[in-house]
């Protein structure tokens, strides 16, 4: 909504109000009190029709000159659009704005955010929240052959969401399909879990997996039996290095989500996990995804030198940084 529009609304609203006080000063009939006090405008109100049901084919959100529709803020256009009024280097702001995804240049409508920046905020957010409650598509474990096994969490997303303890531990089906289907001691263990971005394991697993695949076998590492772990935390990779008793074990998970940045996926590497065992033993390539993060075949790439380190080292974490 420009100024020109806003002041037309504004003339309207003051309108309105003139014209109830006459009213009240000349007495009006009951049903208009009603309206008057269910904040509904009578049929005689000079911006009624902006509050009035739309036409069946008419615009939605379009009455007379005033426009409350605008235009979608998701767009690259729209993201890069300044929302600083009179800036004193317009170019500068715009070259600022196209180097970061940082929310600057936005600008403000007094001392709040302006409706565009809002709806931005709101829009991102809702992606945040659509991927911390989905699941990772069936196809794609179908496609590279994972079988699934869960933590100990009982209560879906929302308990896992609270209890990150319960997300560190396999329950004990778990444990017996584990035991009962997977190679045991391998050089190199690839286990897949959810995480906190299911999307980022649809998106990024196709990519990096086969290369993770191809360059273990052309380094000579024999690979253990993959598979997937749902509702998964990093410190699970303990019960896992407990069962397999893996050389290194690689877990590919879901990051938690930004606002609008669901994709991100990291790997975690561990050098014989085992229980006890932290962070401070564990290796993690993070921000793994297409287009401003670590691209997933280079990823892939790395993830196999590091593998290959830690085996000649036998090592991983603070412990490997010693070491060199």
């Amino acid at each position: 909504m420009d100024k020109e529009q806003m002041r037309i609304l504004i003339d309207a609203i003051l309108q309105e109000i003139a014209q109830e006080n006459l009213k009240r000063q000349s007495g009006h009939s009951e049903s208009d009190t009603q309206n008057t006090l269910s904040g509904v405008p009578s049929e005689s109100s000079p911006f009624s029709s902006a509050f009035q049901k739309p036409e069946p084919g008419s615009d939605f959100g379009k009455s007379g000159n005033l426009s409350i529709d605008l235009p979608d803020p998701t767009t690259d256009e729209m993201r890069l659009e300044p929302g600083v009024e009179d800036p004193i280097d317009p170019d500068g702001l715009t070259a600022l704005m196209s180097t970061t995804t940082a929310r600057i240049g936005g600008g403000r409508a007094g001392t709040r955010l302006r409706t565009k920046s809002l709806l931005l905020f709101q829009s991102d957010l809702a992606v945040t929240q659509d991927t911390l409650f989905q699941d990772v598509d069936p196809q794609i474990l179908t496609q590279f052959k994972l079988f699934t096994v869960q933590t100990q969490i009982t209560e879906g997303k929302e308990q896992y969401l609270l209890r990150p303890d319960l997300g560190r531990q396999l329950n004990d089906d778990a444990r017996k399909i584990i035991q009962e289907r997977c190679v045991k001691s391998p050089n190199v263990q690839i286990c897949v879990g959810d995480g906190l971005s299911s999307f980022a394991i649809d998106t990024n697993l196709p990519k990096i997996y086969p290369v993770l695949e191809a360059g273990c076998k052309t380094a000579g590492l024999t690979l253990g039996t993959p598979f997937f772990i749902q509702y998964c935390r990093v410190g699970v990779m303990n019960d896992i290095g407990d069962l397999i008793q893996p050389d290194v074990l690689i877990l590919l998970i879901g990051e938690r989500p930004g606002l609008g940045r669901a994709e991100s996926m990291s790997a975690y590497m561990a050098y014989r996990p085992t229980s006890g065992h932290t962070d401070a033993d564990r290796e993690v390539i993070c921000n793994i995804f297409d287009d401003g993060g670590t691209n997933p075949l280079e990823a892939g790439a790395y993830a196999v030198q590091m593998a290959q380190k830690m085996i000649k080292i036998q090592a991983s974490g603070v412990k490997s940084k010693l070491m060199e």
